[in-house]
């Protein structure tokens, strides 16, 4: 093992692959930490942390694994059945990655679709996830891991199968793998907490998500969406939604600022009679 990573620290081409493959790692990563948080949200505070924990660990832990079998995960892509349909933007030769992207992908849309009914209807529901609902917490923390694992699964695949495409070195893919997880762990827990304090900024997650869910099952059908547009589209939504919050922000410090002067003067109106 040795023997094939010290060539490797010498390469300024592997140094370039493993900058390159961290932050794509990054980037891929938001989609599975957003779903991390969004999830975790819905539980009692005290088993948010741990539940979001519990849930990069075992991304960790599935990536590495599926790069130890990078030779069964390679396999993934080849087609397993065809329903003789191949047009240039759409093709029905499945393989079991596209399966597993389909499948991600649907999960994400009807877990998104879901969720944004939750937050617009204000009617209660026996839904396992209800914050109200304390006495399933142990089912809910279940439930959250499990759904949490699912995505993994979903995200893992394709994460693998673009690092493969951009390295042959399996242990610049690992060290790849290591320091994007642990910048998600860094950053999970003020996410959560920012997304939390903000319910504009959950619907706007639930709609990326939609939207994540949207491309995968259209991946895998062949129809290959450019990540970057997506991710361009997410930041602009995002730059949209943090002007909207600082709109806000200085509208509340205004009216603060005229209830305080508001106060002050009727204070002063009624302290005069007593001068």
């Amino acid at each position: 093992m040795l023997e094939s990573i010290t060539p490797l620290l010498s390469d300024p081409a592997a140094w370039a692959a493993l900058v390159t493959l961290v932050v794509m790692e990054v980037v891929l990563g938001i989609d599975n930490l957003i779903f991390i948080s969004i999830l975790s949200n819905k539980l009692p505070p005290e088993h948010r942390q741990r539940t979001r924990r519990i849930g990069i660990g075992l991304a960790l832990v599935m990536r590495l694994a599926l790069l130890a079998a990078i030779g069964w995960i390679v396999g993934l892509t080849a087609p397993v059945f065809d329903l003789g349909f191949h047009g240039e933007t759409f093709d029905t030769a499945f393989s079991w990655r596209d399966l597993i992207l389909i499948a991600g992908g649907l999960f994400l849309v009807w877990k998104a679709t879901k969720e944004i009914h939750h937050a617009v209807d204000v009617t209660p529901s026996n839904d396992m996830l209800e914050k109200d609902k304390k006495d399933v917490v142990i089912n809910n923390v279940g439930s959250a891991i499990v759904q949490i694992i699912l995505l993994d699964l979903v995200f893992s695949v394709d994460s693998i199968l673009t690092a493969v495409g951009m390295t042959d070195h399996v242990p610049i893919m690992m060290v790849a793998v290591v320091i994007a997880v642990l910048v998600m762990l860094l950053a999970s827990d003020p996410l959560a907490n920012f997304i939390d304090k903000n319910p504009t900024v959950v619907m706007l997650a639930l709609g990326f998500l939609l939207m994540i869910g949207a491309v995968l099952i259209a991946d895998g059908f062949g129809v290959h969406v450019p990540k970057g547009y997506i991710y361009a589209a997410m930041a602009f939504s995002a730059l949209v939604e943090g002007l909207n919050m600082w709109s806000r922000n200085a509208q509340i410090k205004k009216d603060q600022a005229k209830e305080a002067a508001q106060a002050a003067l009727n204070k002063a109106e009624t302290a005069e009679p007593g001068v």
